[in-house]
């Protein structure tokens, strides 16, 4: 059958969402690949890549096997295939990304790396004194923390941690003929390569993996012993646990109790290196109860594996050089209140990490917190970092009697922990916490002010696409809107009655929230593009996210490109759409931008009939369009509706739409491919380009003044040409 003959809604339509997710990590390992990247960075890169890889594992395939252990027939949503079919092409997928690691590390990285001083060393290629080095580093630093680990009828098999390396060693006592299992974590208190601090050349950097060492002298481990054979391993536990929130009557205690239970969920992959000692291999697989799917052969030594911190060397030549944001004079730092009347002279909007967080958001939260006005402050936390300024500045906000809210997910994958720590701290000084939502995670990011001003008080919001978290506001790009618009502040505080007490409230006028209106409006705004494409009017959606995957916005959009509305989706992650398929998506590009910052923002925009695109309706916000994101989490995307930050928006979008340095093209069947300059056509690199534009902003004198210089900026240095609208 034709895909053109086939029936909306067809299987065939979609892509599956974990190979297209691996796609997205193959892009990611591009970056590593690319030549032209600084050597330190592709190392960086390949970092991220295994990263991705391990938090894949820890997500997804645990859910998959689970279902293909379950015997059901449970088939994916999307694309119709079985669990143990989508696990046979994960493996392949992996494995095929696998070799080009190999390569990449055989032939470029490693003899880089040492060309450049950088020696990644086995202990045969260290001399006598950096031997010495690392035995005094083993027995007064490894020696103390190792626990050698022998499995016999008195010491049952040991718990083997999430991501932890381990070296398995096949032993034997001099005077029995059968062989002991034993096994040797790596301490995790020091960086898996450590640095050679004595026989070095000076000016170069040399550095050992604590694998070699502990394996070097596990004789001291294992004392009369015979060593027969050793294997290093690594094991990654699934953290996708169902837990039932519907009967828990404490969520805090609830997550608490996910976290201990987590440390012994199943394994879901087993890895090592070439040439396992069988009898090891086949001992864990044994006791680890695993399949062949479960165990995966990383084609070279595991001490490859993770080459943290040999991208953080201080090696500028090597590197990247770093981008400081801009300090946006929306707001005077000198004069401390200033922030309020900045934002009632105008919707203010802030591009991250071209302009600081914390010139921005922090001095928000920071005023709101000191300013005697100031009644209220409400606001929602996913994910922060370690050393919040956003979290002291609502402490100290408590401290000085204001009224604090702040709802805290505890559910944040792999954040728990930290967000349990920040909200007991607030608790303790008087912050009123909410520990997230029963079957719902609340990922918006907003925030509320209620100021005392005369006889009135007047509202004032933060509404953004990133966390507030310092940390990674300076390597992900997003966006924030600052508005004191009573429109859109009125229903921000409706959201938060929600999120305290329930509300049923679902009538948003202005603000898409999920799960009461987000997916009901976008469907309708997609409908009415297509129903103008239809009447002759001009049409067009751009929209920027994370992921898409909800198959009802993507027949939305297979209708609407069938109508002839011109769409481009910049997705980074996973896309399960299939684009320029004749008579179902010709209309459709799939962009994906992948960079040395990750594109986070959420960005959308439907031209409404508009002859000039600018003037059509543009919403950011805090969810991708996933079925979670829509339906089973707090999500709130918000209009923007003064002019200057609508043409603010298209031009973020339409540069992005231009990029050729760090763009990639989806087709039909899901592969992606490079888009490079044509000839005679000037690179387009949109993140440099942003970073021109934020540096010319900051010297001009007004915002609107900054949009017409911004125009004519991107226009004439990143581009060379105006660019298409729809």
């Amino acid at each position: 059958m034709k895909t053109s003959d086939q029936k909306l809604g067809s299987v065939e339509h979609y892509l599956d969402r974990d190979i297209s997710w691996l796609r997205f990590n193959e892009r990611v390992l591009y970056q590593a690949e690319e030549a032209r990247t600084p050597l330190l960075e592709r190392v960086r890169f390949l970092n991220i890549f295994q990263n991705n890889l391990n938090e894949f594992y820890m997500k997804r395939v645990g859910g998959l096997l689970q279902k293909k252990m379950s015997n059901l027939p449970i088939v994916s949503a999307t694309t119709g295939l079985m669990a143990g079919d989508r696990l046979d092409n994960i493996r392949s997928t992996v494995s095929e990304l696998n070799c080009r690691i190999e390569r990449l590390l055989r032939e470029e990285l490693l003899p880089g790396l040492n060309e450049k001083g950088i020696r990644l060393h086995t202990w045969e290629t260290i001399n006598q004194e950096q031997q010495d080095w690392c035995e005094k580093f083993f027995r007064q630093k490894i020696y103390p923390v190792a626990t050698p680990m022998v499995v016999d009828q008195g010491h049952p098999f040991p718990l083997l941690s999430n991501l932890s390396s381990s070296i398995a060693a096949k032993i034997r006592h001099p005077n029995d003929s059968e062989p002991l299992f034993a096994r040797v974590k790596v301490p995790r208190l020091f960086s898996e390569w450590i640095q050679i601090e004595e026989g070095g050349v000076k000016g170069e950097h040399h550095f050992i993996h604590l694998l070699d060492v502990v394996e070097e002298f596990l004789p001291e481990l294992f004392p009369r012993m015979d060593i027969m054979a050793v294997m290093p391993f690594k094991v990654t536990r699934n953290a996708d646990i169902e837990t039932d929130e519907d009967d828990a009557d404490d969520l805090l205690d609830l997550i608490q109790v996910e976290l201990r239970n987590r440390k012994f969920s199943e394994i879901v992959r087993l890895e090592h290196g070439p040439h396992p000692d069988p009898w090891l291999l086949n001992f864990l697989k044994d006791h680890l109860d695993l399949g062949e799917e479960e165990v995966v052969e990383f084609p070279m030594h595991l001490r490859y594996r993770d080459l943290d911190p040999i991208p953080d060397l201080k090696i500028p030549e090597l590197r990247t050089a770093p981008w400081t944001p801009v300090n946006p004079n929306v707001f005077n730092q000198e004069e401390e209140f200033s922030v309020f009347s900045a934002i009632r002279s105008g919707d203010i909007l802030v591009h991250h990490p071209y302009e600081s967080f914390t010139a921005t958001v922090e001095h928000f939260i920071r005023s709101a917190a000191r300013d005697p006005q100031v009644i209220t402050i409400k606001l929602t936390l996913y994910r922060t970092n370690r050393d919040s300024a956003i979290v002291k500045s609502l402490i100290e906000a408590a401290n000085h009697g204001k009224q604090v809210v702040c709802l805290v997910e505890i559910k944040a994958r792999f954040d728990e922990e930290r967000n349990i720590y920040w909200a007991q701290e607030m608790e303790k000084a008087g912050v009123h916490v909410i520990y997230g939502m029963v079957g719902l995670k609340i990922h918006s990011k907003v925030a509320s002010v209620v100021r005392k001003e005369g006889n009135e008080f007047r509202l004032y919001s933060h509404l953004g696409t990133g966390n507030y978290n310092s940390t990674t506001a300076n390597l992900y790009t997003d966006v924030g809107l600052f508005t004191c618009n009573p429109a859109i502040t009125s229903e921000v505080v409706d959201v938060f009655h929600f999120l305290t007490g329930r509300s049923l409230k679902s009538d948003y006028k202005m603000l898409l929230v999920s799960p009461m209106n987000m997916k009901d409006r976008f469907l309708e705004l997609i409908r009415t593009e297509a129903a103008n494409a239809q009447a002759g009017k001009p049409s067009g959606i751009v929209a920027k996210m994370n992921s898409l995957e909800d198959r009802d916005v993507i027949d939305a959009l297979y209708g609407a490109s069938k109508a002839g509305v011109p769409i481009t989706l910049i997705v980074r992650g996973f896309c399960c759409l299939r684009p320029q398929v004749p008579q179902l998506s010709e209309n459709i590009r799939v962009v994906s931008i992948i960079g040395p910052l990750l594109e986070h923002a959420r960005l959308f925009f439907f031209r409404g009939g508009e002859s000039d695109p600018e003037n059509g309706l543009f919403y950011l916000g805090s969810g991708d369009w996933m079925y979670r994101n829509l339906l089973s989490r707090v999500e709130v995307a918000a209009p923007i509706v003064e002019s200057g930050l609508k043409k603010r928006l298209w031009q973020i979008l339409n540069l992005q739409m231009q990029d050729n340095r760090l763009a990639w093209d989806m087709a039909a069947d899901g592969s992606y491919h490079r888009r490079l300059p044509k000839a005679g056509e000037p690179e387009v690199n949109s993140q440099l380009g942003f970073m021109e534009v934020a540096r010319h902003r900051l010297t001009l004198a007004s915002d609107s003044e900054a949009v017409n210089t911004t125009a004519d900026t991107t226009s004439s240095r990143t581009t060379g040409k105006s660019s298409s609208t729809h």
